[in-house]
């Protein structure tokens, strides 16, 4: 992933140069191998790179042939190979997986972004017309990051960017550009291009093989020229991540192993040269590159014990890391600066994950693959069991998946990019959520504690069984994950890395938020007022940091399910049945 700016409509874009760069240096953590810009005849494209695919040839904007058309992307083209299939006479000048988008526009104009299987915002800018026309885009579910704004005192001038922080100093309005669209300035217009089966939460009736496309799903993800690893926490979706990940890179492995011997032949039957050592000792490296997991909690955390469980089990080249709460305290202004949320849940899962990336970050790697989304898909969620019926357990996932991009994808996407690091999400694949998101809801239904049913195997019917069940054997005879890992309870990760985290912030922020400050603060605040003490301390500092409505007008709160009788605590403990698993009797 990289971070685009871009402002159309301007009327002197020369003297914006320098402006647009200034503003874009606030977005180059997300790219921090190089800085691309382009001055057109009414607009500044600025892009910063974070180099993947692609990586000595790749350089953004890009700019076709006869210089017309110039593109900014943020995000990976997953089929980049099978478009380029469809357009033999288009002359590719890189290696990157995004060039594709400038032919498919020439030949299929803004419908070209329901042809795209990847997760990416892009800004296209056509000169050939006048006025010049500008096409932006969100991928489907929003796991890239992308904001529009405009200034009153300038009418006419469009602003996108990654990140919030790019705009609020010229922008009084600001909006999260919704995913699944495709802006066009010729109009205006803003439309919905992803339109999947499921989409208006009509019950499925489908049967379900979401074990063969979650493992299609991981493996277009290893798309990547440089390191890579999985983030691990031990619980049940990342450790099926993680589980396929190492299958499918010892494949890749095998075959660079034997490849490196075939080399060895070659050079044993030809004449020597002077490069035969150096590339005979290159060829004769035996070890197989091994898969990379990364796990961090406070000391002893159940995310840490389960994880080291799964790396052990899985032979993956494991990292573990330990933090403090106070560490985690000093951290959350950072974090909020990243996110540009106020959002409790967000904040609290995303401060371990921004440390742990920083970790990651340190040790040469770019890219991870991450477990988000899950939950939403299969109503994994400890409240799912409160669903009146099928139904409404199917439209909560719906609601859920819709609205992604507000709570986790924001979170897996700013929290790693705060550090140029690419985090990649198979759960929200395109071809597995049209298997996934119809699969008739009964089958997702669960229960817990005295209400616990079990299969004829002797499995409990617990949250997630359809995904549990179907990654319970694998084809070669080994299990994917041990039954410890693959039945273990749900667990928020803001709870996982350890519960004193959660309670640390609770302690914290009760001790500097002075009671008659709390008091007031329907005087202080009028819409989205906190209420909690944590929540005014989360609040306060992103005022601190992003003080215009503009920027507060783009922040969402996770509303728990009242209806359902939800807490108003987001965490996984404050749901009744959490402690059913641990032989402790729920509260009712």
């Amino acid at each position: 992933m990289c971070a685009i700016l871009g402002a159309h409509g301007i009327v002197q874009p020369v003297m914006c140069r320098a402006r647009m760069i200034a503003l874009s240096k606030k977005l180059r953590h997300r790219g921090p191998d190089w800085s691309g810009c382009f001055v057109g005849k009414d607009c500044v494209l600025v892009h910063e790179r974070l180099a993947i695919v692609g990586v000595d040839t790749g350089a953004q904007p890009l700019v076709s042939d006869d210089g017309k058309l110039i593109l900014a992307v943020n995000g990976e083209i997953y089929n980049h190979v099978a478009l380029k299939k469809d357009l033999p006479d288009a002359k590719f000048k890189t290696h990157s997986d995004c060039e594709v988008i400038l032919p498919l526009y020439k030949k299929h104009d803004k419908a070209l972004v329901g042809m795209l299987d990847g997760m990416f915002s892009f800004i296209l800018l056509d000169e050939s017309v006048t006025p010049s026309r500008i096409i932006a885009a969100r991928d489907p579910i929003g796991i890239t990051t992308l904001y529009q704004g405009w200034n009153s005192k300038t009418p006419g001038v469009t602003w996108f960017a990654s990140e919030l922080k790019a705009l609020v100093e010229d922008c009084d309005k600001i909006i999260a550009f919704p995913p699944g669209h495709v802006y066009d300035s010729r109009d205006q217009s803003t439309e919905r291009y992803f339109n999947p089966t499921w989409w208006d939460g009509d019950l499925g009736r489908r049967p379900h093989t979401s074990q063969p496309r979650l493992e299609a799903a991981v493996r277009k993800r290893l798309m990547s020229e440089v390191p890579y690893g999985v983030l691990l926490s031990g619980g049940l979706d990342s450790s099926l991540i993680a589980a396929i990940a190492a299958r499918e890179t010892e494949k890749v492995s095998q075959a660079q192993y034997e490849l490196r011997q075939r080399k060895l032949k070659e050079i044993a039957s030809g004449p020597a040269t002077p490069n035969t050592q150096m590339i005979a000792e290159e060829a004769s490296l035996a070890s197989w590159p091994r898969l990379h997991s990364f796990s961090i909690g406070l000391e002893n955390s159940p995310d840490l014990l389960a994880a080291r469980k799964v790396a052990s089990y899985l032979g993956t080249v494991h990292h573990e890391y330990v933090f403090t709460v106070q560490e985690g305290l000093d951290a959350i202004p950072d974090v909020i600066h990243h996110l540009e949320t106020y959002d409790v849940t967000t904040v609290r899962a995303s401060t371990p994950m921004y440390l742990l990336s920083r970790k990651i970050k340190a040790m040469g790697v770019k890219m991870v693959l991450s477990g988000e989304g899950s939950d939403e898909v299969f109503g994994g969620y400890l409240y799912f069991h409160a669903a009146p019926d099928a139904t409404s357990f199917h439209q909560e996932c719906v609601r859920r998946v819709k609205n992604l991009h507000t709570s986790d994808c924001l979170r897996a996407n700013k929290s790693t990019m705060a550090w140029g690091l690419e985090a990649r999400v198979p759960f929200l694949d395109k071809s597995f959520l049209e298997t996934a998101m119809n699969i008739d809801p009964k089958e997702k239904l669960f229960s817990k504690g005295s209400q616990q049913e079990f299969d004829e195997d002797g499995c409990p019917k617990m949250e997630k069984y359809i995904i549990r069940k179907a990654f319970d054997c694998a084809p070669d005879g080994k299990p994917y994950l041990p039954k410890s890992i693959l039945w273990r309870q749900k667990e928020q990760f803001s709870d996982g890395v350890g519960y004193s985290w959660i309670d640390g912030i609770k302690d914290h922020a009760a001790a500097i938020v002075p009671d008659d400050a709390f008091a007031k603060r329907e005087e202080r605040w009028t819409t989205d007022v906190p209420d909690t003490k944590e929540a005014y301390f989360i609040r306060e500092i992103f005022d601190g940091l992003f003080p215009t409505d503009a920027a507060a007008s783009t922040a969402v709160r996770w509303i728990p399910r009242g209806d359902w009788g939800c807490a108003p605590d987001p965490s996984g403990r404050s749901v009744s049945i959490h402690n059913s698993a641990y032989g402790v009797e729920a509260e009712e």
